[in-house]
């Protein structure tokens, strides 16, 4: 179990994987979260499957900090390092069309209907004095 510091070169590859698995999240396309981590770990210095899984969480809070789209399985976790902004930065830097993508749309959400305000009542059925012509 590794307690030092995630590298550039770790933060790089698991900013990569999270973003392979937002694409299919947001194409609809299914994938396996744990077969994902599992792939990851021989890449990493000696993580555990808990710490790749907190930091996806990391990446998910960079993101929604970013106003991204990012995986709804993986809620976000603040508390980052900030290495991790860089290398979320770098990979959308190597991936302009990223940022060009038409964002996906709430699913069940919808424009609330307009209020129809008509004009205000008046005070009795009366007509206005006639007094008020000939101001």
């Amino acid at each position: 179990m590794s307690k030092v510091p995630w590298t550039y070169e770790e933060n790089d590859l698991i900013v990569a994987d999270y973003f392979a698995m937002l694409a299919d999240d947001l194409a609809g396309r299914p994938y396996n979260k744990a077969e994902h981590r599992r792939a990851l770990l021989p890449l990493l210095n000696g993580r555990t499957e808990g710490s790749v899984e907190f930091k996806h969480q990391n990446i998910s809070a960079v993101l929604k900090g970013l106003g991204e789209d990012w995986i709804p399985g993986y809620k976000p976790a603040f508390n980052f390092q900030t290495s991790l902004i860089d290398a979320v930065a770098r990979w959308l830097v190597f991936n302009p069309a990223w940022l060009g993508r038409i964002p996906k749309t709430a699913a069940g959400l919808r424009e609330a209907a307009p209020l129809w305000v008509g004009p205000a009542p008046t005070l009795s059925n009366q007509p206005p004095p006639q007094e008020l012509e000939q101001m």
